[in-house]
């Protein structure tokens, strides 16, 4: 079995600063196995590393990190199979983060889980999303 990990520059635009999480916490941004992409939990943290304070910016946040990982690997939203999302206080976020969903997420549409959590790895993070895309060509 093949398996690649997917490295985020430490200049990206889209990741600034908040690159150093994947040394500091010991994980991956993304792998690349079985022709699947395996995404890691993103969070609406800012390139500089501030925590906006609505769930539609971190929602727009975490989705442009998705978008910017399936580019780095030469691929795009429709890639996207499956996804997971994460909300603190999912009753009182839920209709912002929706808002902002169905504003940058267009068909074909993943299939989506919606899970609900007491908090997340930051004091302020509403939202953490991970997800899985296909590669077109299987053999990857």
């Amino acid at each position: 079995m093949t398996v690649h990990t997917v490295a985020v520059p430490a200049d990206n635009p889209v990741f600034g600063q908040t690159t150093s999480a994947f040394a500091s916490f010991g994980y991956s941004a993304a792998v690349r196995a079985h022709g699947l992409l395996f995404i890691a939990g993103t969070i609406g943290r800012r390139a500089d590393g501030t925590i906006p304070d609505t769930v539609e910016e971190q929602t727009e946040i975490a989705v442009r990190k998705i978008e910017e990982i399936l580019r780095l690997e030469n691929l795009d939203t429709s890639a996207l199979v499956d996804v997971t999302s994460y909300h603190v206080d999912i009753r009182r976020h839920l209709p912002g983060f929706v808002e902002a969903k169905q504003r940058l997420v267009k068909a074909p549409y993943p299939t989506w889980t919606i899970i609900g959590v007491s908090g997340l790895a930051s004091p302020g993070l509403l939202v953490e999303i991970r997800a899985t895309a296909a590669y077109p060509d299987a053999s990857r």
